[in-house]
């Protein structure tokens, strides 16, 4: 059945997630031998509306369109009527005429891409939006479990941090379950929520290790989401749930991964060693972005019958 928009992963079946992390294999075997580009998004515009600062996604995104042969256009916010009070609606009539078959947005508030999508006939792709969803991430955090757990069902997954503000953390969580992977959220307590019952719930580091993670996945400290202090400082949070050197060498003992979305804060959710950790996917993680993109890029189809999120 053909899709027109990527806004969450709660909209997805199993065999939809199946499907796109098949198709990322192929994507990634091409740009990781000779082959750069493909043909399959020729003579297709991908419109990249970020909001927000982007590094990571955003090139992630533009590298994987153009990749597919796609025209990529920067729309530049801070130069753009927005700043001068146009609507959301009134930027996308703007860009209605301006007939892109893709639009990737990012915003600060949870639901706007939703409301893009329904005013355009174009393919909307959440880009992260606010403290909501974050589906490419957790598409290509997939990926990169099935590339070491082809088959990741039973497998154990500690996300550790801020699960109250990150969109990460829902998104990633969500399809892990879909995956039949276990999930559990580590960190202090006025930042992990009792999402639902099927999430394992830590505030304490030793117990959580106790439940025998295969993978623990790192979030970064999203201190500007925070309107309040939900800890003392970033020293302490790093003794009381981030890598230092003596955890990691117990990980390391372990044979556990790691994992996070970056960018990195070095000295609060790790230590510089773990960046060169044998077993540390997050190098992978880039990488895999794009093949998952590119996945994502392909699998949706502008102008086909309009679907809620």
């Amino acid at each position: 059945m053909a899709r027109k928009d990527l806004l969450d992963i709660e909209s997805l079946e199993r065999r939809d997630i199946e499907s796109l992390l098949d198709q990322s294999v192929p994507f990634k075997e091409l740009f990781t031998r000779s082959v750069k580009k493909v043909p399959a998004l020729k003579g297709k515009s991908v419109l990249m509306l970020f909001y927000e600062p982007s590094t990571r996604t955003h090139s992630s995104f533009e590298v994987a369109a153009k990749r597919l042969s796609a025209d990529v256009t920067n729309f530049d916010v801070g130069q753009s009527s927005i700043t001068k009070g146009e609507s959301v609606r009134e930027t996308i009539e703007t860009l209605q005429a301006m007939r892109t078959d893709y639009v990737i947005v990012r915003h600060k508030n949870s639901g706007l891409p939703g409301v893009i999508a329904r005013h355009t006939k174009a393919s909307v792709i959440n880009a992260g939006d606010g403290a909501h969803a974050h589906p490419t991430q957790a598409l290509l955090d997939a990926f990169t479990i099935k590339e070491k757990f082809p088959d990741p069902s039973g497998r154990k997954v500690l996300i550790v941090g801020d699960i109250l503000h990150s969109r990460v953390a829902r998104s990633t969580t969500m399809i892990l379950q879909k995956l039949g992977v276990q999930v559990a959220h580590l960190g202090p307590g006025s930042l992990v929520p009792k999402l639902n019952r099927d999430v394992t719930r830590f505030t304490n580091y030793e117990a959580a290790m106790d439940w025998q993670p295969d993978i623990v996945y790192l979030l970064r400290v999203q201190m500007e989401r925070q309107d309040v202090q939900f800890f003392p400082s970033l020293r302490e949070y790093h003794q009381l749930y981030g890598i230092t050197d003596l955890r990691l060498e117990q990980i390391r003992e372990r044979g556990l991964y790691i994992m996070h979305p970056g960018p990195v804060n070095r000295g609060v959710e790790l230590c510089d060693s773990v960046m060169d950790y044998e077993r540390s996917l997050i190098n992978d993680q880039v990488e895999n972005g794009i093949a998952a993109r590119m996945a994502v890029l392909y699998w949706l189809k502008p102008g086909s019958e309009q679907q809620d999120p």
